[in-house]
């Protein structure tokens, strides 16, 4: 089946409305929110109903063609890049909330349903979805099953991985299978662990059932500066030490606050080197007195001011500074690099250290955010591509961070996912055996080795994967198409 052929199928399965072969608007879908890497797919399609999917995915299989999953693509990790002989299956427009199960606390949507309408549907009956990607107005629930996305609540709450109870799952061939359901921890091998965070190498999602959670009695929040982050550190091991679960606790360096001043007016303190968001949530008498707890550490840990959210409208504010600090990094720079690694609480006085003299050496700076509570780093590497060489030392700049902290016993990615920009560090976190056993998974699922191709492990490897593309270099940008 050539590709004319495979695109006139789609159209008879889809209608002319949700096939796109346009060169110039295939190019739309040319990368997610890594933008470092670009391929042009030879087909995207739309589908509006799990049939549709399997049809594509059936076809596909006929064809002998690679597939891709996308949701928003709001992903870091170039985790839904393109394969440019292969078929993007755009999620999108599957957007609807099939069921909502007050009784037992379940929500059945569509995978391009976004993270933060499912909270906005059940907030009526006292309900909500409790992880929070920063990214959660616009990035999509297939997406999080995808890459096990986290959220500052995720110190407390845990990652999307503890609210999937459920999935239909569209497999490489085209069979549908469900993955288990609304009642909590099924018996037998857990499938559905293994495909939450599987990074759509192992099918793809078309319903998710989701666990809601009673929204808590009680919130209070706090936003406490600091002369620099190791004193803010410092105050992140005192309040665990005490034995303090906070919904969350989230860090912003100085350049971290810069660029989230200029974009949302949060008023952070004047020559803070740090700021630390702690949010209790629960039942009114905990909070109010584990609050209290958390203000006399932030103070004994060296905090210069804190201010408390007293209403609504000032906590949102807090957290909309936080939440924009990716995107608000470009008014301090005109390209960044997003990193994420994991390290332990206790290391991140020293790891933060090592960033700053590795940023030194290579004349470039860097902006800190992350999951404090949790130790999951983000790191934003700032450069300009217009300069020669500076994208190159930022390249060399994340991958150097992800090795420090690999030595501090962490990981390469907390929530962003491996995807293709980081498959070639796997293999520094894990040994031979360990990988084997993660592709015969792979493997198992999907034999043929078209599902998302190219992405986690590094490749050539078992499934006849061959090696994806490779990274854009700035000055081929303008005239480059394709890359392979």
């Amino acid at each position: 089946m050539d590709r004319a052929q495979l695109i006139r199928r789609f159209i008879d399965l889809i209608g002319p409305q949700g096939v796109i072969s346009e060169r110039n608007q295939l190019r739309t879908y040319e990368c997610d929110g890594l933008a470092s890497f670009r391929v042009i797919p030879s087909v995207v399609v739309l589908p509006e109903t799990t049939g549709q999917v399997r049809g594509v995915v059936r076809a596909c299989q006929e064809a002998g063609v690679p597939f891709v999953a996308r949701g928003s693509g709001t992903g870091l990790s170039g985790g839904a890049l393109p394969v440019a002989d292969g078929v993007l299956v755009v999620l999108a427009r599957m957007r609807e909330v099939v069921e909502v199960d007050l009784d037992n606390q379940r929500a059945v949507v569509e995978p391009g349903v976004l993270n933060l309408q499912v909270s906005k549907a059940v907030a009526a009956d006292g309900l909500y979805y409790a992880p929070d990607p920063s990214s959660q107005q616009i990035c999509s629930i297939g997406g999080n099953v995808a890459e096990n996305s986290g959220g500052a609540h995720c110190l407390k709450y845990g990652f999307t991985t503890n609210h999937v109870t459920g999935l239909e799952v569209v497999l490489p061939d085209g069979e549908l299978v469900h993955l288990g359901g609304k009642a909590p921890d099924p018996p037998g091998y857990d499938l559905l662990g293994a495909f939450v965070g599987s990074e759509g190498t192992l099918g793809i999602a078309t319903k998710v059932t989701l666990r809601l959670l009673r929204k808590p009695e009680s919130v209070r929040t706090l936003m406490a500066a600091f002369g620099g982050t190791d004193h803010a550190g410092d105050a992140v091991s005192r309040i665990i030490a005490a034995g303090i679960v906070p919904a969350a606790i989230e860090m912003m360096d100085a350049l971290a606050m810069e660029a989230a001043e200029a974009a949302v007016h949060v008023h952070y303190p004047e020559g803070a080197g740090a700021v630390l968001i702690v949010e209790l949530d629960g039942p009114e008498a905990e909070v109010e007195h584990q609050f209290a707890e958390v203000e006399r550490l932030c103070q004994e840990a060296g905090s210069t001011t804190i201010q408390i959210a007293e209403d609504d409208e000032r906590r949102a504010l807090f957290w909309k500074g936080r939440k924009s600090a990716f995107a608000a990094v470009g008014r301090i720079s005109p390209d960044y690099y997003v990193q994420d690694g994991v390290i332990p609480r206790t290391a991140l006085p020293e790891v933060l250290g090592r960033i700053a003299e590795l940023a030194g050496e290579r004349g470039l700076r860097v902006a800190n955010v992350f999951h404090a509570g949790d130790g999951n780093l983000h790191p934003l590497v700032l450069y300009d591509a217009e300069v020669e060489g500076q994208e190159e030392r930022a390249e060399e700049l994340a991958a150097e961070i992800l090795l420090a902290c690999l030595e501090q016993g962490g990981s390469i990615t907390g929530e962003h996912g491996v995807g293709f920009d980081k498959k070639e560090y796997l293999p520094k976190q894990f040994g031979a055996e360990d990988l084997e056993v993660m592709q015969l998974l792979r493997c198992a699922f999907d034999p043929e080795g078209r599902c998302n191709p190219g992405k986690v492990f590094p490749t050539p490897r078992l499934c006849g994967e061959a090696p994806g593309p490779r990274r854009v270099h700035p000055a081929e940008r303008a005239g480059l198409a394709e890359v392979f």
